[in-house]
This record gives structure tokens, sequence and C-alpha cells, in this order.
């Protein structure tokens, strides 16, 4: 027999192994995939199936239909994303991109996650966060074909424990279901009947358009005034929360960073999303470009315990909130600056949940083994 021993011989031997049987199954499931089945697809297409309405998709509570050709965002794992809205512990609303099952009655599903419940605190909990709606709360939903949603609340939603929990009730539903594109207005009943408030009193009468998230003050727009969404991570949890600030002059990439640079309003609720001391020189937009240039005190932000991931996340979904803006790039003191790994790329959404979970996890690692 010949010798063995040599442990990079038996490495690369074993590595081939393994090539092999995996290029054994992978002609074995391709050879046994069903009539019908294009190779590469885990889904069997049903023939003359038709594809739902946005409406069907929405509002209705009947079995889901066979997945289709024009679900394709869906067909790998039979789901799709939806936007859900759960509050922090400093009651500010949070969005979180999360998977659902692919049905119908989708608006319905993704707010039955905001109610609370053992397994949708549960998932909240995982996130850091809070569910909004209260414990027991039923309702029925109904969207017209011109976007307008009505949702009639059970009574549960009466017995919120003050003004701020109903408020954020009330907004986060009227977020969430405006998220979808074929939603414009939300309008509530509570019981079967209209009211003008909740006990509490938070206006719910009339038809309410999706709004500013989380404004600074309760005060609103006043002349000559205007509203820029900033981002700012939160200081207990691995989101990025977004809040409406009324500006004086234009509501540009410019003002936005440089109000950003001055921090959260509310000090100890946000983390800030520049380092302390870091100044503004210039913010300008070149051909979908926002060019950021800093003072020399924004290389601190490496010094935060993510490496500053979710200061510069803040930062790009700050600039690239306006329109036409497709990138960022950094400078400090004139020179261009790489903060590295990827992590000024555009997110897909402010908060997408695994991105959460895996953010955490890994922060936590890090304070575990004390990689520095």
């Amino acid at each position: 027999m010949k010798n063995w021993g040599n442990p990079r011989r038996l490495y690369l031997i074993a590595a081939a192994l393994v090539l092999v049987a995996i290029g054994l199954l992978a002609t074995w499931n391709h050879w046994q995939k069903p009539a019908g089945q294009a190779a590469g697809s885990d889904v069997v297409m049903p023939e003359g199936s038709a594809t739902p309405s946005p409406m069907e998709l929405l509002e209705s509570a009947s079995p889901a239909p066979e997945p289709t050709e024009d679900m394709s965002a869906a067909i790998d794992t039979n789901t799709m994303s939806t936007v859900v809205y759960y509050q922090d512990d400093s009651g500010y609303l949070v969005p979180v991109m999360r998977q659902v099952p692919l049905e119908q009655g989708v608006a319905k599903a993704t707010l039955s996650l905001m109610v609370k419940n053992e397994q949708n605190d549960m998932d909240a909990a995982r996130l850091g966060l809070r569910t909004v709606l209260p414990e027991g709360c039923e309702f029925d939903l109904d969207i017209n074909e011109k976007g307008e949603a009505r949702i009639d609340l059970s009574r549960e939603v009466l017995k919120m424990p003050d003004a701020e929990a109903e408020q954020n009730m009330v907004q986060a539903i009227v977020q969430t279901l405006t998220e979808f594109d074929t939603v414009k207005t939300v309008e509530f009943l509570v019981e079967g009947q209209r009211r003008e408030q909740l006990p509490h009193g938070t206006s719910i009468e009339g038809k309410f358009e999706r709004g500013n998230i989380n404004p600074e003050t309760n005060d609103g727009a006043s002349a000559g005034s205007r509203a820029v969404t900033l981002y700012f991570p939160c200081e207990s949890t691995a989101v990025i929360v977004p809040v409406t600030r009324q500006v004086y002059g234009k509501a540009d990439v410019q003002t936005a960073v440089l109000e950003l640079a001055k921090g959260p309003a509310a000090a100890g609720m946000l983390d800030e999303a520049l380092p302390a001391g870091c100044g503004v020189i210039s913010a300008e937009v070149v051909d979908g470009v926002a060019k950021i240039n800093f003072t020399g005190e924004f290389i601190q932000l490496a010094q935060n315990s993510d490496g500053g991931r979710m200061a510069l996340k803040a930062l790009v979904l700050t600039c690239t909130q306006f329109e036409g803006v497709e990138k960022v790039e950094l400078y400090v003191e004139g020179e261009p600056y790489d903060p590295g790994a990827a992590t000024l790329a555009v997110p897909t959404f402010v908060n997408v949940a695994d991105d959460i979970v895996n953010t955490y996890i890994e922060s936590q690692t890090a304070l575990i083994f004390d990689f520095d």
C-alpha cells in the first residue's frame, strides 16, 4: 500500500472526493425533476393559473393561490417581502422588512404580526423591538380599487395605556398599510363605529395619508420649514431609526448631512451618526453621487464597536433619500476616504430582519472573544 501519511495530500484527496460527490448529487437531482419542471427551479408551475390582482393579494382572506410566473420575486422560497412597524424601548417607530408566506390577504397578515401575543412578541424581541397593537386585538380590513383602506378594530384598542401608545398604534397602522403601493388612505372604525378620537385623545377621524415618521416636535411644520428624514443608529439595538426634522432653507443633501452632524434631538435615546466634533466641510451631488467632505474627526468612526458600519448606513440612507442620489463618496479633509467592506453600499431597506439578527450576533461575538 502507498504511503498516505502526507497531510496536504490527504486534504487534496478528500476535497476532490467531496467535489465528485457534489457533482453526482447535482446530476441526480437534475434528472429526477418532475416533468414540466425546469432545471434550476424548485417550483412546479401550474398550467393556466391566473395571477391574482394586487387588491386580492392585499385584502382577500381566502387560501393562497399556487405561485405563478408573474410572482418571480417569491418563487424560490414561497415567501414575499413585507414591512412591519414595531417600536423600540424609547417609543420610536421602527420599520422592518420581513419575509412572510406568499398568500392572499398579505396586508392583513402583515398587521397581524404587530399584535401583541406570545409568538409576535418573541419575534419582535429577537430584533430588540416591541409590538404596537394590544393583546387580543382583532380587525377587519377592506381596500377598494381607489386605494382607500378601511380598518375596523376591536374594542381592545380602547384600553391602550397612554396617549403615546395610541399614537404609535395609529401611525404604525397607517405607515404599514401605505407601504403597499395600492393603498393611499386609511380610515379607522372601532367595533364598526366611527369615532373622533381614542380614550387618551388620539384622533382617528377622517382619512389618514402617509405622514412623517417619528417627528421630533409635536408642533409639526411651521411657515417656511421643510421636512427631512434623518437616520440614527438605535442606542440599544441593531436597528436604524428614521426621524423627521423640520428645517429652514433647502431640503437637500447638504442640509440633511449638516442636521445629521448635529445629532438626535432627544439626547440619550439614539446614537450619534457622526463622531463628536466632526464637521461637514462640503456636501454636493455630482452626476448622482453625493460627495461628502468631513473634518478629520470623521475617522474616529472606525473606533465604534461595529467599525462604524451602522453609522455609515445611517449616513447613506440620509443622503439617498433624495431623488437622483444613487451613491455616496466620502472625503476627509479633501482626501478620498474608503471605509472598506462595501459599507457605503445603498441598503435595500432601512432595516431587514435577518440583517438585524446577524448584526447583533456579530457584535456579541466580538465582545465575547474580544477580537481587538
